[in-house]
Protein backbone atom coordinates (compact mmCIF):
# COMPACT_ATOMS: atom_id res chain seq x y z
CA UNK A 1 0.00 0.00 0.00
CA UNK A 2 1.17 3.50 -0.83
CA UNK A 3 -0.82 6.62 0.03
CA UNK A 4 0.08 10.22 -0.67
CA UNK A 5 -1.19 13.01 1.57
CA UNK A 6 -0.80 16.20 -0.45
CA UNK A 7 -1.87 18.50 2.38
CA UNK A 8 -3.83 18.55 5.65
CA UNK A 9 -7.09 18.98 3.74
CA UNK A 10 -6.63 15.51 2.20
CA UNK A 11 -5.58 13.67 5.36
CA UNK A 12 -9.10 12.43 6.14
CA UNK A 13 -9.36 10.83 2.73
CA UNK A 14 -6.00 9.09 3.24
CA UNK A 15 -7.09 7.93 6.71
CA UNK A 16 -10.25 6.38 5.24
CA UNK A 17 -8.24 4.60 2.56
CA UNK A 18 -5.84 3.32 5.23
CA UNK A 19 -8.77 2.00 7.29
CA UNK A 20 -10.29 0.35 4.23
CA UNK A 21 -7.06 -1.65 3.89
CA UNK A 22 -6.65 -2.66 7.55
CA UNK A 23 -8.32 -6.06 7.05
CA UNK A 24 -8.18 -7.90 10.37
CA UNK A 25 -4.83 -6.46 11.37
CA UNK A 26 -4.68 -4.82 14.78
CA UNK A 27 -1.14 -3.67 15.53
CA UNK A 28 0.43 -0.88 13.50
CA UNK A 29 3.95 0.43 14.06
CA UNK A 30 4.45 3.92 12.60
CA UNK A 31 8.00 4.89 11.67
CA UNK A 32 9.20 8.28 10.52
CA UNK A 33 11.35 11.22 11.49
CA UNK A 34 10.35 13.60 14.26
CA UNK A 35 7.70 15.99 12.93
CA UNK A 36 6.81 13.98 9.83
CA UNK A 37 3.19 13.61 10.91
CA UNK A 38 2.83 10.29 12.71
CA UNK A 39 0.59 11.71 15.43
CA UNK A 40 -1.38 13.79 12.94
CA UNK A 41 -2.08 10.76 10.76
CA UNK A 42 -3.03 8.58 13.73
CA UNK A 43 -5.35 11.35 14.90
CA UNK A 44 -7.02 11.37 11.47
CA UNK A 45 -7.39 7.58 11.57
CA UNK A 46 -8.95 7.70 15.03
CA UNK A 47 -11.37 10.45 14.03
CA UNK A 48 -12.36 8.49 10.92
CA UNK A 49 -12.95 5.44 13.14
CA UNK A 50 -15.38 7.50 15.22
CA UNK A 51 -13.28 8.73 18.13
CA UNK A 52 -14.89 12.01 19.23
CA UNK A 53 -12.62 12.77 22.18
CA UNK A 54 -9.40 14.74 21.67
CA UNK A 55 -6.67 12.61 20.12
CA UNK A 56 -3.17 13.79 20.94
CA UNK A 57 0.32 12.45 21.35
CA UNK A 58 0.84 10.24 24.38
CA UNK A 59 4.51 11.24 24.51
CA UNK A 60 4.46 11.78 28.28
CA UNK A 61 1.75 9.29 29.23
CA UNK A 62 3.21 6.67 26.82
CA UNK A 63 -0.30 5.37 26.08
CA UNK A 64 -3.67 6.94 25.39
CA UNK A 65 -6.88 4.94 25.25
CA UNK A 66 -9.75 6.01 23.02
CA UNK A 67 -13.18 4.53 22.32
CA UNK A 68 -14.96 4.77 18.99
CA UNK A 69 -18.37 6.37 19.37
CA UNK A 70 -19.44 4.46 16.24
CA UNK A 71 -18.43 0.92 17.22
CA UNK A 72 -17.57 1.08 20.91
CA UNK A 73 -14.19 -0.43 20.06
CA UNK A 74 -11.16 0.50 22.14
CA UNK A 75 -8.12 1.95 20.39
CA UNK A 76 -4.69 2.20 22.00
CA UNK A 77 -2.21 4.86 20.91
CA UNK A 78 1.39 4.49 22.10
CA UNK A 79 4.37 6.82 21.89
CA UNK A 80 7.61 5.17 22.98
CA UNK A 81 9.89 8.11 22.22
CA UNK A 82 10.67 8.70 25.91
CA UNK A 83 10.90 5.05 26.93
CA UNK A 84 14.32 4.21 28.34
CA UNK A 85 14.32 0.40 28.27
CA UNK A 86 12.39 -2.66 27.19
CA UNK A 87 11.75 -3.37 30.85
CA UNK A 88 10.00 -0.01 31.22
CA UNK A 89 7.67 -0.96 28.36
CA UNK A 90 7.07 -4.37 29.90
CA UNK A 91 6.25 -2.74 33.23
CA UNK A 92 3.33 -0.88 31.68
CA UNK A 93 2.01 -4.16 30.29
CA UNK A 94 2.49 -3.59 26.57
CA UNK A 95 2.14 -7.30 25.83
CA UNK A 96 -1.33 -7.28 27.38
CA UNK A 97 -2.32 -4.34 25.17
CA UNK A 98 -0.88 -6.01 22.08
CA UNK A 99 -2.77 -9.23 22.86
CA UNK A 100 -6.04 -7.44 23.65
CA UNK A 101 -7.47 -7.78 20.16
CA UNK A 102 -7.98 -4.01 19.98
CA UNK A 103 -6.36 -1.64 17.52
CA UNK A 104 -2.89 -0.50 18.60
CA UNK A 105 -1.19 2.44 16.89
CA UNK A 106 2.45 2.75 17.92
CA UNK A 107 4.82 5.68 17.45
CA UNK A 108 8.58 5.11 17.83
CA UNK A 109 8.17 1.30 17.68
CA UNK A 110 11.88 0.80 17.04
CA UNK A 111 12.43 1.53 20.77
CA UNK A 112 10.53 -1.67 21.70
CA UNK A 113 10.86 -3.73 18.53
CA UNK A 114 11.76 -7.01 20.33
CA UNK A 115 8.42 -6.81 22.18
CA UNK A 116 6.28 -6.37 19.08
CA UNK A 117 4.26 -9.38 17.93
CA UNK A 118 5.06 -11.06 14.62
CA UNK A 119 1.80 -9.79 13.12
CA UNK A 120 2.78 -6.13 13.55
CA UNK A 121 2.19 -4.07 10.42
CA UNK A 122 4.95 -1.55 9.76
CA UNK A 123 3.85 1.82 8.41
CA UNK A 124 6.48 4.24 7.13
CA UNK A 125 5.81 7.96 6.72
CA UNK A 126 8.12 10.11 4.60
CA UNK A 127 8.02 13.80 3.74
CA UNK A 128 8.62 14.64 0.12
CA UNK A 129 10.33 17.80 -1.16
CA UNK A 130 6.96 19.42 -1.88
CA UNK A 131 5.80 18.90 1.72
CA UNK A 132 3.43 16.06 0.91
CA UNK A 133 3.64 12.82 2.89
CA UNK A 134 3.96 9.27 1.61
CA UNK A 135 2.46 6.49 3.72
CA UNK A 136 3.58 2.96 2.93
CA UNK A 137 2.52 -0.20 4.70
CA UNK A 138 4.58 -3.37 4.75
Amino acid sequence: MRLIIKNLASIGEAAQEFIDRIDNQKIFAFRGKMGVGKTTFIKAICETLGVCETVNSPSFAIINEYVSDLTGETIYHFDFYRIQSLQEAMNIGVEDYFNSGFLCFIEWPEKIEPLLPDNTVWVDIFEQDDGSRVISKS
